[in-house]
This record gives structure tokens, C-alpha cells and sequence, in this order.
């Protein structure tokens, strides 16, 4: 049974993952930990989220910075504000016992941009950011990324998703060819190819996490079939029927978000939404109390709830189903994370039962019809 020192983790980062709860690898740190330890090298990870890629990453990172070195050394980049803060927070724990500090700083939108070019003039080892306020960053000649080392993109297919492919472009090419990329995705789409062939090694490793799984395996995945006057009923139902778990609920849209938060809060549920067109203060002050488990229900959209992770969710409801499959993937795998299970389910009208039989397909998962 591989452990973190086995694999060549140093001692203090072992100490730090110990308090903060992790004690043995998972399936994508046991591979990709030593192999980026041992090796300079680009490399691709193919992994659901919920699967530890950030310890994955970062721990390796940690160990090449040169903390007497005071510039940017590596960069990751993250398709949302809360997914960049989440890094930073976890690397700011993993190097708790360091004998010489690294510095970290996160850069997103949601934030005045003076505020971050202030806290970038003190020393930074690493840069957290999501791509559009980096690009904004380094038009204004406020970061200095030419010399990292190392390139992260997590959850690359979320950001070309979320329409950032420009900008990961001259990111890619303003960082030079001696930096090592590690890209990291739950999909292999089109144009995740063509980063790939465009600025990667042709020899970089694919490493595949439950590579005949697209949809993490712990999650039990349901149906159940419902009306449109009937629609908020059956949830309210559902709901009645989990006791204390707590889960998202998704919908399609910022207003139907905003409908349902309204139906539940009256009903008397402890729930919220999140919404693009929310303040990002408002924001931040949901996903604290959700966060915190002061919440017991998130209601959001596709776009916002992207980089969420919360543990001990017990279920994800799909009140709609999402536009895109892989939206279903991304969605389902807000639960069942760290090894625990959780249950996904979608209220589906009698004309979407076409919809699931083709999400069972493309994803290779059963998905059982569930009686209330």
C-alpha cells in the first residue's frame, strides 16, 4: 500500500496532509506525484473531479519552488474564482511546516484588480489565477509570468468551456517553450487536442484515472418521471425524503435558480442560490454558510456552481437536465467525493426519457427510474 513518504513526498508536506486529514494517495496522486517528482516533464491527467488532482499538482510544485528565489515560478490556472481560491488554500496548508515560507497569491475576477497588483509586488512564488484576469494582469505589465517553470491548467475543459480558449492561447505562448505543462481534464475534447499537439511535448505521459468510467463509480444514478405542474412537488417530496443530507440542486437557468430558491425558502428549506448576476460578496457569503454547513441545499446554475467542492454532499438533483452531457458528469461529481457515495437525480418530463437513455450511452452508466 503506497503512502505519501513512499511515493517521495518530503516529510513536512506529510505532516501538513496528515492534519489536514489525508493519509493515503489516491489512485491519480500514486501515479502522477512521483512521476512529476523524478521527472522534468510535460504531462496530461485525464481525472473526474473529486479525485485529489490538486495534491496531485501541487504537491510537486511545492517541491521544485525555490523559496530563496523571490519570482513568479509556476502558474496554475482555474476556470473560476472560488476553484482558485480553493487551490491557494490548499497549498497554503500543504506548506504549513516548511523550514523557509512559499508564497502564494490567487487572481480572479470579483476583486478590484489594484488590490491583487499590490499584493503581487510582495514576494510570489506561485500564481493561482483564472485566465481572464491574468490576460487583464499582463496587459497592464503587472505580472512578470516569462520565466515560470511550471504551467498547471486544471480543469482545462471547463475553461475552454467557459470560453477562455484565446486567452489560454497567448498565455501558452507568452510563458515561453522551457516550462513544463501539466494540463489537467475529466474530458479529451477537441480542442484539449489541440493544446495538447499545439504546446506539449509529444512524448508527455497521458495518465487516465477510471479510464472505463467517465462518472465516478460511487454515485447511484436515478430517475424519476414527473409532470410540469408536478415538477416542484415531486422535488419537495424527494426532498423529504433525505433527512438531513445535504446536496446541490440544479437548474438551467439564472431565473429558474432564482424561482425555486424562492419555492423552497418559502416551504422552509435551508437554501440558497447561486447565480450569475449575484454580487460577488453575496456569492462568497453563500458558499461560507454552504461551505460551513450552515446550508443544507445549494441551488445553482452550470456556470456558477463550476469549482465547487464541498465533501460530504449526499446528493445532486438535476431539477433540469443540463444542455451539454458533460455538464451531467460535472454536475453528478459534486458528490461521492473522497471516497465517499452519493446519489444523483434527475426529474424528468415523459419527452426527456429520450435525453436519459442518451446520457446512458455516451457515459457508459445505468440510470434507474425511482418510484416515489
Amino acid at each position: 500500500m503506497a503512502t505519501f513518504s513512499s511515493i517521495g513526498v518530503q516529510k513536512e508536506y506529510v505532516i501538513s496532509l496528515k492534519e489536514m486529514g489525508i493519509n493515503k494517495p489516491t489512485e491519480i496522486q500514486e501515479v502522477v506525484i512521483p512521476m512529476l517528482l523524478k521527472n522534468k516533464t510535460d504531462l496530461i491527467g485525464l481525472a473526474q473531479t473529486g479525485t485529489g488532482k490538486t495534491a496531485a499538482f501541487g504537491l510537486p510544485i511545492l517541491h521544485k519552488i525555490d523559496p530563496a528565489s523571490p519570482t513568479i515560478q509556476a502558474l496554475v490556472l482555474a476556470p473560476t474564482r472560488e476553484l482558485v481560491q480553493q487551490i491557494q488554500k490548499q497549498l497554503f496548508k500543504f506548506t504549513k511546516h516548511l523550514p523557509e515560507k512559499i508564497f502564494s497569491e490567487g487572481v480572479y475576477g470579483g476583486e478590484k484588480i489594484d488590490i491583487q497588483i499590490r499584493k503581487l509586488q510582495r514576494p510570489t512564488h506561485i500564481v493561482v489565477a483564472t485566465p481572464g484576469r491574468l490576460i487583464d494582469l499582463m496587459q497592464r505589465k503587472k505580472i512578470d509570468i516569462r520565466n515560470i517553470s511550471t504551467l498547471v491548467l486544471d480543469e482545462a475543459d471547463e475553461m475552454l468551456s467557459m470560453g477562455f480558449k484565446q486567452d489560454l492561447n497567448k498565455i501558452l505562448e507568452y510563458t515561453g517553450a522551457t516550462k513544463n505543462t501539466w494540463l489537467f481534464s475529466a474530458t479529451m475534447s477537441k480542442d484539449i487536442k489541440s493544446i495538447v499537439s499545439n504546446y506539449m511535448s509529444k512524448d508527455a505521459p497521458l495518465i487516465e484515472v477510471n479510464k472505463n468510467s467517465l462518472v465516478n463509480a460511487n454515485i447511484s444514478h436515478h430517475y424519476v418521471t414527473t409532470s410540469l405542474a408536478d415538477k416542484t412537488e415531486t422535488l419537495i417530496q424527494y426532498l423529504d425524503s433525505l433527512d438531513s443530507e445535504r446536496g446541490i440542486i440544479f437548474c438551467r437557468t439564472k431565473a429558474g435558480t432564482r424561482n425555486l430558491t424562492t419555492v423552497l425558502k418559502d416551504e422552509g428549506y435551508s437554501v440558497e442560490g447561486l447565480e450569475g448576476d449575484m454580487q460577488q460578496k453575496e456569492r462568497d457569503k453563500v458558499m461560507r454558510a454552504f461551505k460551513k454547513g450552515n446550508l443544507q441545499i445549494l441551488i445553482s446554475t452550470d456556470v456558477s456552481a463550476r469549482g465547487i467542492d464541498v465533501n460530504n454532499l449526499g446528493f445532486v438533483i438535476h431539477y433540469q437536465l443540463p444542455d451539454q452531457i458533460e455538464y451531467y458528469t460535472h454536475r453528478s461529481g459534486r458528490t461521492a467525493r473522497a471516497g465517499k457515495e452519493g446519489n444523483s437525480v434527475a426529474l424528468v418530463l415523459p419527452s426527456e426519457l429520450q435525453e436519459i437513455h442518451k446520457i446512458q450511452k455516451e457515459l457508459g452508466i445505468k440510470i434507474k427510474e425511482l418510484i416515489l
